[in-house]
């Protein structure tokens, strides 16, 4: 009777093991987590330090997306900390109960406008922050990210003896250049039975830059329609995600602009499942589900090759996931590129950024460069 019991019991235990890592599991995703691609610190440039309008301070601004759960009562905040000073400001963020599988955006936190201006600093270099969330109702405080930037300052565009203090910050944003984001994106018509392939890509520049995106598979431009001589459906990046520029006129002017542009490709869709045919007044549209394999983005700017992203899609149209953004909890479904940065139209930039400043102090894990 004992050896036929104790395989029975050594089932039992080994059902309690796994129905306690569900549960440890599931009440880890019942947290509240922080989309790391959102994530945005910038800085602003304040006219005046300690009342003084001939020298110019700053003080942090952010900008963050939370996936749900978010309980009743809960409070988002954040706490900046200066290395040599100490804790240095703290702000709320506008805060809203939000249900698992959702996600909340508050308004920029910070700024001028959330903190005072005797706190602005004219100090430049590194800077400690952390996300968090209190709940007095249940009397819990939990950190939700934690991260570092580098602030520096360049001169205004004034000029004059009362203006040689006017110096305008901004935070350092060369990390994201060689980091891109694939996705598909529903149809304006039959959403999920036609989705369209896009991507987003980060320039030093401001928006509406004359950015050129091409698709190419097996060697050749795929999704190209023409009538009269004209392009029909051409792709383009006309829709910018983040704009990271200084608040303040530098010169040169734009030389410290950070922007993500979201593009797309009209023509390319992933699978058409919607039971009619493929085909529009201009021509067939093209299928990823019928041409799986390796692809490549070229993009041209004012006629100069600057970027070139490299991705598969599986047999199904689907874009093939390299894991780097479930691995790295991104929060996020989309899938993380490399970028490779061509030609100099970004100016002069930080090309290692990527390898410790990513996400402000916390790189990608098994994302690398192509040579």
């Amino acid at each position: 009777m004992i050896k036929n019991i104790m395989p029975t019991w050594s089932f039992i235990r080994f059902a309690l093991i796994i129905l306690l890592l569900s549960a440890v599991n599931s009440a880890a995703q019942d947290q509240p987590t922080i989309a790391k691609d959102s994530v945005q610190v910038t800085a602003f440039t304040l006219s005046s330090y300690k009342k003084d309008f001939k020298v110019f301070s700053w003080v942090p601004r952010l900008n963050l997306r939370v996936n749900g759960p978010i309980a009743s009562g809960s409070q988002l905040y954040a706490e900046f900390n200066v290395p040599g000073i100490g804790p240095w400001v703290k702000f709320d963020c506008h805060t809203q109960e939000t249900e698992k599988g959702r996600w909340w955006q508050p308004d920029e936190c910070g700024g001028r406008d959330g903190i005072p201006e005797d706190k602005g600093i004219t100090y430049t270099g590194p800077v400690n922050f952390t996300i968090k969330m209190r709940n007095e109702l249940m009397g819990g405080d939990v950190t939700l990210f934690t991260g570092k930037f580098k602030v520096a300052k360049v001169h205004s565009n004034e000029t004059g003896p009362d203006y040689v203090n006017h110096f305008v910050y901004y935070v350092d944003q060369d990390w994201n250049l060689p980091i891109g984001y694939m996705f598909l994106e529903p149809d304006d018509v039959y959403q999920w039975k036609k989705p369209t392939l896009s991507f987003a890509f980060w320039a030093r520049t401001e928006l509406n830059g004359p950015f050129e995106p091409h698709l190419f598979h097996a060697g050749k431009e795929v999704g190209k329609m023409m009538y009269g001589g004209e392009e029909v459906g051409k792709p383009g990046c006309g829709m910018n995600e983040i704009e990271d520029n200084p608040t303040h006129i530098t010169e040169p002017h734009g030389q410290f602009i950070w922007t993500r542009m979201r593009c797309n490709f009209p023509n390319i869709k992933a699978w058409n499942k919607t039971g009619e045919e493929n085909k529009t007044m201009f021509g067939p549209l093209y299928l990823m589900s019928e041409n799986p394999g390796d692809y490549e983005i070229k993009i041209l700017y004012k006629g100069h090759l600057v970027r070139s992203i490299k991705f598969a899609v599986d047999a199904e149209g689907k874009i093939v996931d390299n894991g780097i953004a479930n691995s790295n909890k991104l929060g996020d479904n989309r899938v993380i590129v490399p970028v490779q940065v061509m030609g100099d139209s970004d100016g002069q930039w930080d090309k290692t950024a990527w390898k410790t400043d990513a996400f402000y102090g916390n790189p990608l894990t098994g994302f690398t460069l192509a040579p």
